[in-house]
């Protein structure tokens, strides 16, 4: 009964390909050579820095300048770990640029991890980023999208907190049916957008040239630098909260045209241009607030617009909106590709490997982190998130760029169209101890809840992937619920390259 039930889906599954292939329109429906359902290589080098650049510049930069100023405690420290921050992530994606033209898998640090250590560590790595870091941060993304959408109609106070996390949930919604509808789509507005907020960052950078030249530079000292390791461990948790998405283009390498000679391209020339962006706007606020107006700001940028622009101060709003709903999809986008790589190793539900059969997009794992990430819209405080996601995130990183040297002494013969000198993984690994060790002595509770969350994979581990002989019903009740899914989302199992 079983066998001619899968026959009969698999009769179906073929119709339904035909009758696919017969309605597409070039790369917006069908499916490949001969009809395939696959993830197809749509996305070029500008699609990929468009992707870096707009994962990375979100709401980081108009909220993190606080973060790194209360711990870093004056302007020129906050400056220095801005730059570091920078030369951080930039290390770390040329270590990503090697493995990701060695292992070519949608995925990133999972693949590589999976390749590397096996698939223990790679769900704990896969458990972090798709239950904690991606949603939480999508959330937080979309939250900080909601407050400036709403802040010019409460000039004198904040926003309400339903309102706000209910425009966050309608920013949610939209670029998940865009998500599902199409990958061009989806990398159309990531571009739109992405020179939308490059174009308001160059706004406020002008502005401060101009204010720099006229002489405004008392406030560039070093006066009231703090000097404690951790809290300056602390500032770059916030500063590097502002770099996160610069390893985003490997978690959807199989749909970069030409990886090898793109993925490198589009990292360096991403990073290079987040760094200068993201310093020359911090030094642009400063030759206008001082440090004691910024640590009250809740909205670093506003604050700087109302100063500077007079009348014309409701745009940096505007255009801060623009970027963070940008950033959002460029969170969705890359992170419902993680969902699908976990689902093809089988350590995610098995509807997570599917492909909706005429736009070609992994609608489940689309649909699946936007509910994940309107559940974190429940939690308020953004600061505690940003440390949540900071210690997991960088915890986890550098377990990927591990790989790297790993790799090296067990398979050196593997090919490595880009092959990093080893003092740059050393490097990394070794920063990255710094930035999440020593933030542990200095906020042990925050940390301490994020390693339970991290712990919290081991049972789900071995409850659900290591234990194989499940009882019978439990399979049979888990293959009806995926055929029913399946039916609704008219999704299927992708061909295997």
């Amino acid at each position: 009964m079983e066998d001619d039930a899968l026959n009969k889906d698999e009769k179906q599954r073929k119709d339904s390909l035909k009758s696919a292939k017969d309605a597409a329109n070039g790369d917006g429906g069908g499916g490949g050579d001969g009809g395939d359902i696959v993830l197809k290589p749509k996305m070029t080098l500008v699609n990929g820095i468009t992707v870096i650049v707009g994962s990375i510049i979100g709401s980081g930069i108009f909220v993190s300048p606080t973060g790194v100023l209360i711990n870093t405690g004056s302007v020129n420290m906050s400056l220095i770990v801005w730059i570091l921050s920078g030369l951080f992530s930039m290390v770390g994606a040329y270590c990503y640029a090697e493995l990701g033209t060695m292992i070519k898998k949608s995925g990133a640090d999972y693949a590589y991890i999976m390749e590397t250590f096996g698939p223990f560590l790679a769900f704990i790595r896969l458990w972090i980023e798709c239950m904690i870091v991606r949603p939480c941060s999508q959330a937080i993304v979309a939250l900080t999208f909601s407050v400036y959408v709403l802040k010019p109609f409460f000039p004198e106070c904040q926003p309400p907190e339903d309102a706000a996390r209910l425009l966050a949930v309608c920013c949610i919604l939209v670029l998940t049916f865009i998500n599902c509808w199409d990958v061009k789509w989806a990398t159309a507005v990531q571009d739109i957008f992405t020179y939308a907020k490059l174009l308001a960052l160059f706004i406020i950078i002008g502005a401060g040239a101009y204010y720099l030249f006229q002489g405004n530079t008392e406030h560039f000292t070093f006066d009231n630098t703090k000097t404690e390791v951790t809290s300056l461990a602390l500032s770059f948790y916030s500063g590097l909260f502002a770099y996160n998405g610069w390893n985003y283009l490997n978690f959807i390498i199989e749909e970069l045209k030409d990886p090898v000679k793109n993925l490198p391209r589009a990292i360096a020339i991403s990073c290079t241009l987040v760094t200068v962006v993201y310093v020359f706007t911090n030094v642009s606020f400063y030759t206008i607030l001082s440090p004691e107006e910024v640590l009250g700001s809740e909205a670093v940028a506003v604050t700087f617009a109302d100063r500077v622009f007079g009348m014309f101060a409701w745009t940096i709003p505007v255009f801060v909106a623009l970027s963070t709903f940008g950033a959002v999809n460029g969170i969705l986008l890359t992170s419902s590709r993680l969902f699908y790589a976990g689902a093809c190793e089988g350590q995610m539900p098995e509807i997570l490997t599917m492909i909706q059969i005429q736009r070609l997009t992994p609608t489940p794992a689309v649909l699946i982190m936007a509910l994940l990430s309107m559940l974190y819209l429940t939690v308020s405080d953004i600061f505690a998130l940003i440390n949540y996601v900071g210690f997991a995130t960088w915890l986890s990183i550098g377990a990927a760029v591990l790989c790297l040297p790993w790799l090296r002494w067990k398979q050196p013969k593997l090919n490595r169209p880009i092959k990093v000198n080893l003092i740059f993984p050393i490097l990394y690994l070794i920063a990255t101890v710094f930035v999440t060790v020593v933030p542990m002595i200095a906020s042990p509770v925050e940390t301490g809840y994020g390693c339970l969350m991290i712990l919290s994979s081991i049972p789900v581990y071995f409850i659900f992937i290591a234990w194989r002989n499940k009882p019978k019903w439990f399979n049979r009740s888990m293959g009806g619920i995926t055929q029913s899914l399946q039916k609704l989302m008219m999704v299927v199992r992708p061909k295997q390259k």
